[in-house]
Order: structure tokens, then C-alpha cells, then sequence
């Protein structure tokens, strides 16, 4: 059985987490400075040695440091001493930097129908009539098997749904094109964000977070979050989307030995705000079955009360820094969290919440049954990689040596809907010119047929004259507007 030490108690005694209940979930709790980003990597550490291969987001810019080994002096050597850790060892771990943006790590895309009306409805802050408009789109993209690769194929189908609102809405329901109009003003606003560099191919293939070296340890996947996580909406739907991607795709397998990965949900928080409460559902549904696919998602947020109650109860595995209480409210919230925990007649909880000291916890972990320990005030351990900041030449030293570079760097746009579409309004086009110039090839010819005058006739009439500069400016013109459609064409192919 695969057993994790994380943190001492004041007696010595050591609080163990045991593989095969770290599907069962958990979160790091904690106000500002406290200490929760080093529990993050302390834990994040233990699994990777463990070969858990891991998820997390970046937002401080200081967790890459994983990828260097820390050095046995100053406060970690006195930790590593005060708490007798025999056989500390400094190391680094296998590190793999990802970044939406493509800046600081290897590209990471999905496409626009792999994120789904649902998920992107959310992303575009759109109402229920909004929404339902949108599930029109991609409900007619998929009957018509057009491919919603990137923006500009969304943007395609909704200029087609709404050229074609009347003929859609006898079979899909009502569209308006007030509706489509909102959705298009999101999209700009999803694209001054960054939605560009998301949305597109090669898309993420998620086998590729779950890999280890060669060493056996598990691969710790960085999401590079700092510039993405100034859009909120975006960085929570991003991987709430990972979330449900991995449930999609995995088999049931039960309770392995140890998860097949660890999905950290850094700032949880965001994930509730402002959040629909049918949204919410689809999250504690993700939340409760994705462990029996061999995921463990681990919430880390300030308070356990920034979770929702029936998700908050899902999570075995807890480990809570100190909160501060200085007003009714924040009171409140202490007593609250100090509830979520089995107690333990020897501590007053909601007292040792206020009075934890940086790197102390609360923590309560399942033991081997799945039931939950007793809480217990202890000191978590020191991490074994370096404390600090790393910089851009160790950044670039670890993308480049990184056979994930090579893989997703280059883009490529493949024919999906935006082209099938605008092949179709060319082809019209110039199907339309096609018949405009039959028609005035035919006025001409019947023109032509007219009497003549006899020679030294008089000057044409007025109507005459009309007639010539219609046909002169009408062949002119034609013959422009059919160039230019052909140029189109030709350029997308």
C-alpha cells in the first residue's frame, strides 16, 4: 500500500495519507500567508515521488521552482531538525510548464465543440435565451457535421443561423437575431482575453498530464496561470473543462492503489461565484463520480465555506491553515470551518484555528477504512525542491528539453466549419453573378435583335443611350465582383 507522510504532530506522531484513498478527494485551506502554498507543494511533491502524475495552476509564478532541488540550510534545515525528518533529501521533480497564452510553457488548446455549449455559455456569461441560441448553433453544426474547431468557425455558424434564422427556427426553435448579436459581442470580449490562443488545434491531448519518467516519479503538469488568471471566468472555466474532459475519457477502475492523477483546483472560490445553481449540480456531480475514474481533485481556497456545502462533504482529506476572525462575520466563518472537521476531545478547534503559526495545520486525512481521522494540530514538512524563484533561462531550459514542444508548439487549421461556410457564400455568389450576367448577356442579345435604323438615321434617343450605359456599366461591374469571389476562393484552398 502506497503511505504518504506529510506533516508531524507536537507528540512526534506522523499524519500519513493513504494511497488508495487520495481519490476521495481534498483541500488546502488558509487565509493569505499562512502556508497553503507550501502545503500545495509539499503534497504535490509526496505524490510525484509516490508516481502520481499531478495538475496544477501557477498563479504566483513560484511553483515551477519544483523543477530545482532546495538546499539543506537556513529555516528548512532548522524544520528538518526541529521535526527529527530522518532521510530528508533535497531534490527536483519532473516539471512540464503549460500556458494557454504560449508564453511560458507549451501551447495548451481545445477546440470550440470539445468545450461545448455549456461550458462556453458560462465562459460568455450568456442568459438562458443566449444559451439556448447557442446550443442551436452547435446542435445544427453537428447535424450538418460541420467542425467548430476555433473562434472564427463559431463566428461562422452564428452569421449562418442568423442569414437563415426563419429557415432554422421551424426546425431547432426561435432565433433572434438580437440573441446572436449578444453572443458576438461575448466573442469579442472572450477575444480581447485571450480565446484565440485557447481555442484551436492541435488540441490537448490530457494522456499527456498523466505520464511519469523514467524514474517512476509522476510528472507535475504547471499550468502557467499568472497572465490567465487576471480573466477569472476563463481560468475557472478552463479547467473545469479539464475536469469533465478527464471524466468523459477515463474508464471506471474503483479504488486503485494510488489515483492515476491529481487535479489541484487552485482559487476555488472562482469556480462558485455568481454561479447558476443547475451549473453548480453538473460541478458536484464531476466532483462525486470522477473518483472512481482514478482522479483525486484537491480545492484549494481561503476558507472551506468559499465551497458549496454538498461538495465540501465529499472532501476526506483536509489540511487547514490558519484563518483570521476579526470581525462578526470572519467569526463566523471560523466556527463554521472548525464544524467541518471529526472532532477531537484534546483541541479546541475553533480556537486553534486563530492561533495557528505559518506551516502549522489542522489536518485530518481518511485512514485506511475511509473514514475520517480525528483532527490534529501539526507542523507540515519542509518541500524538498527549492524555495523560491526561478528564472526565464530555467524556464526556457525546461519547455525546450520538453518532447511536449515539439508536439503541441506548431498550429494548424484544418477545413472545419468557417471554410465548409464560406465556400458556400462564395459559391452562391457567384452562382448569383452567374445568373445576373445570363440575364444581361440575354437583354443585350435582345437588343441586338431589335430593327435597325436605316443608314444616316438620326442620333440615338435618349432610351438608347440609357440602355448602352446600362450594359457598359453592368458587364464592368460583373466582371470585377467575379474576380473578386474567384480570388477568394483560391486563397483558401
Amino acid at each position: 500500500m502506497t503511505i504518504i507522510k506529510i506533516a508531524k504532530t507536537s507528540e512526534n506522531k506522523d499524519v500519513l495519507m493513504y494511497g488508495n484513498k487520495l481519490n476521495r478527494h481534498g483541500i488546502i485551506a488558509g487565509a493569505t500567508g499562512t502556508g497553503k502554498t507550501i502545503s500545495l507543494k509539499v503534497l504535490t511533491e509526496q505524490f510525484s515521488k509516490a508516481g502520481i502524475p499531478v495538475f496544477l495552476a501557477d498563479i504566483k509564478g513560484d511553483l515551477a521552482t519544483l523543477a530545482k532541488a532546495g538546499s539543506l540550510e537556513g529555516k528548512v534545515a532548522e524544520r528538518v531538525s526541529s521535526m527529527g525528518l530522518e532521510g530528508f533529501t533535497n531534490q527536483a521533480f519532473p516539471v512540464r510548464l503549460w500556458d494557454v497564452f504560449q508564453e511560458k510553457g507549451h501551447p495548451i488548446r481545445a477546440t470550440i465543440s470539445e468545450m461545448g455549449p455549456l461550458l462556453l455559455s458560462r465562459l460568455l456569461e450568456l442568459n438562458e435565451t443566449q444559451t439556448g441560441v447557442l446550443n442551436i448553433a452547435f446542435r445544427v453544426a453537428d447535424d450538418k457535421k460541420l467542425l467548430l474547431i476555433d473562434m472564427k468557425d463559431l463566428k461562422a455558424m452564428l452569421n449562418d443561423l442568423a442569414e437563415n434564422a426563419s429557415t432554422y427556427s421551424t426546425q431547432y426553435g426561435n432565433i433572434t437575431k438580437q440573441s446572436i448579436g449578444a453572443i458576438q459581442r461575448s466573442l469579442l470580449t472572450l477575444e480581447d482575453q485571450g480565446g484565440d490562443d485557447f481555442f484551436g488545434e492541435p488540441a490537448i491531448d490530457l494522456n499527456d498530464f498523466m505520464q511519469v519518467d523514467q524514474d517512476g516519479k509522476g510528472f507535475i503538469n504547471i499550468l502557467m496561470a499568472q497572465k490567465l488568471f487576471g480573466s477569472p471566468k476563463l481560468y475557472s472555466t478552463f479547467l473545469l473543462w479539464m475536469l469533465t474532459e478527464l471524466f468523459e475519457m477515463l474508464p471506471e477502475v474503483g479504488d486503485l492503489d494510488k489515483p492515476k492523477m491529481i487535479f489541484f483546483f487552485d482559487e476555488a472560490h472562482l469556480l462558485f461565484n455568481d454561479t447558476p445553481k443547475a451549473f453548480i449540480e453538473r460541478v458536484e456531480q464531476v466532483v462525486r463520480l470522477i473518483r472512481s475514474k482514478g482522479v483525486g481533485i484537491y480545492f484549494v481556497t481561503q476558507n472551506p465555506v468559499d465551497i458549496p456545502e454538498n461538495i465540501l462533504g465529499q472532501l476526506g482529506n483536509r489540511i487547514q491553515h490558519a484563518l483570521r476572525a476579526y470581525t462578526p462575520k470572519e467569526i463566523k466563518a471560523v466556527k463554521l470551518a472548525a464544524t467541518t472537521f471529526r472532532p477531537n476531545p484534546n483541541l479546541d478547534t475553533a480556537a486553534a484555528l486563530t492561533e495557528l503559526k505559518v506551516g502549522e495545520a489542522l489536518i485530518s486525512c481518511l485512514n485506511e477504512e475511509g473514514q475520517p481521522e480525528i483532527v490534529e494540530r501539526a507542523s507540515v514538512i519542509p518541500p524538498e525542491s527549492f524555495i523560491g524563484a526561478v528564472d526565464e533561462s530555467e524556464y526556457t531550459a525546461l519547455i525546450n528539453k520538453s518532447p511536449m514542444e515539439s508536439k503541441y508548439r506548431t498550429s494548424f487549421d484544418r477545413e472545419s466549419a468557417y471554410e465548409i461556410l464560406s465556400n458556400k457564400v462564395a459559391q452562391q455568389e457567384i452562382q448569383t453573378e452567374k445568373e445576373t450576367t445570363q440575364a444581361e448577356t440575354r437583354r443585350i442579345e435582345e437588343y441586338k435583335e431589335t430593327p435597325r435604323r436605316s443608314p444616316g438615321r438620326p442620333a440615338k434617343s435618349a432610351l438608347e443611350k440609357n440602355v448602352d450605359t446600362v450594359i457598359k456599366t453592368a458587364t464592368s461591374t460583373i466582371g470585377r465582383e467575379i474576380i473578386r469571389g474567384l480570388f477568394g476562393i483560391l486563397k483558401k484552398r
